[in-house]
């Protein structure tokens, strides 16, 4: 059989079993690294926001890029009801191609990868954003993404303490539990106001898809940078529209993110920088100690095609994937039907033979 034809895939187990061997903090940070490489090369990508199709309940969504070489994209869903059923509100897998072909060259899982992409993605921001010498986090929503984000950030940042809030007590117990042999100081607060006090880094990670305000304008003082991860689609937002006036603002793509950050409360064409500008030196990052960066992450199709292309380079000689054959491989590429028809004859035979 043509090598061509079989493609490596990554199962959740097989994809927890890769990021063990080579360390979840070292994963952020290759992570991160990727990613950045591919913003400085931003004008090589094909760019387009994500497909999504809504519903009362959520949304699933396509991803898509491709840099002429590569094309990558991710499937993904949205569904903050499904934890109430015990299922996951993100649930991804993903596809790397090449170009020159079309043929897959890996699909894999993206919960996990997501997961930990989104994480990277963060705290590459929050290098360039944050205050110098930051130290402390706050944590306001502890569910899937929130030890992710804690680990991205110390990694990534030397982020020590983490301050942790959620409306639900059993997510923040959870949280602390899972980050308890860490090396983080963690706090487990009782409020937000709690969680945010003394904090030069505030990150909201919430799930319910309304407008809610996880933030109030008084709450957020001068000088620090918002990570604001939860508001990711039309109908969804975690901060006071007034928050988002005093602050500057660095979003992944802004055609997307108009539509689905927390910068659909502005009129379109309230001013925001991509990150990709801060990353190329044509825009700066922070630039005063009173000033109020907001990274309005989104999640975009770089940033997966990033997570697939480390994927695929990690699997190199490693044993996390299994092989499967997805593509058809007749003797005579136009006689794909010749093909069925052998392939009944050679069903046949072994029937013959096996009676």
């Amino acid at each position: 059989m043509n090598r061509l034809n079989i493609v490596p895939f990554v199962s959740v187990d097989n994809m927890m079993r890769l990021v063990l061997h080579i360390g979840v903090e070292r994963v952020l940070a290759d992570l991160a690294g990727y990613i950045a490489a591919d913003f400085r090369r931003w004008q090589d990508f094909d760019k387009t926001p994500r497909v999504a199709s809504h519903s009362e309940v959520g949304v699933i969504e396509l991803m898509p890029t491709s840099d002429g070489t590569r094309y990558g994209f991710k499937y993904v869903n949205g569904h903050p009801k499904n934890m109430k059923e015990g299922l996951q509100t993100v649930t991804a897998f993903g596809l790397l191609a090449d170009v020159n072909t079309g043929y897959p060259l890996l699909l894999t899982e993206m919960t996990i990868l997501t997961a930990l992409r989104t994480a990277a993605m963060s705290a590459l921001a929050a290098k360039h954003l944050a205050p110098a010498g930051a130290s402390v986090m706050a944590m306001i929503g502890n569910g899937a993404q929130a030890e992710f984000q804690a680990l991205a950030f110390r990694a990534i940042c030397g982020i020590e303490e983490i301050r942790l809030y959620d409306i639900d007590t059993t997510a923040t117990t959870k949280c602390f539990r899972n980050l308890g042999t860490s090396g983080l100081k963690l706090t487990a607060c009782k409020t937000p106001e709690e969680a945010i006090m003394g904090a030069h880094i505030i990150t909201t990670c919430t799930a319910d898809k309304q407008f809610a305000t996880i933030l109030t304008d008084n709450m957020v003082g001068s000088g620090v940078h918002i990570n604001a991860v939860g508001g990711d689609c039309p109908g969804k937002t975690e901060l006071h529209r007034d928050i988002l006036k005093r602050s500057d603002i660095f979003v992944e793509y802004a055609p997307q993110t108009r539509v689905e950050g927390e910068i659909q409360q502005l009129p379109p064409d309230h001013p925001v920088s991509e990150f990709w500008q801060v990353l190329s030196g044509s825009m700066p990052g922070r630039t005063d100690a009173r000033q109020i960066t907001l990274f309005d992450s989104v999640g975009f199709a770089v940033e997966d095609f990033s997570a697939l292309r480390y994927v695929h380079d990690r699997l190199r000689g490693a044993p996390f994937f299994e092989e499967l054959d997805m593509i058809a491989d007749p003797d005579e590429p136009r006689d794909l039907y010749g093909m069925l028809l052998r392939a009944k004859a050679a069903q046949e035979r072994s029937i013959t033979l096996a009676v």
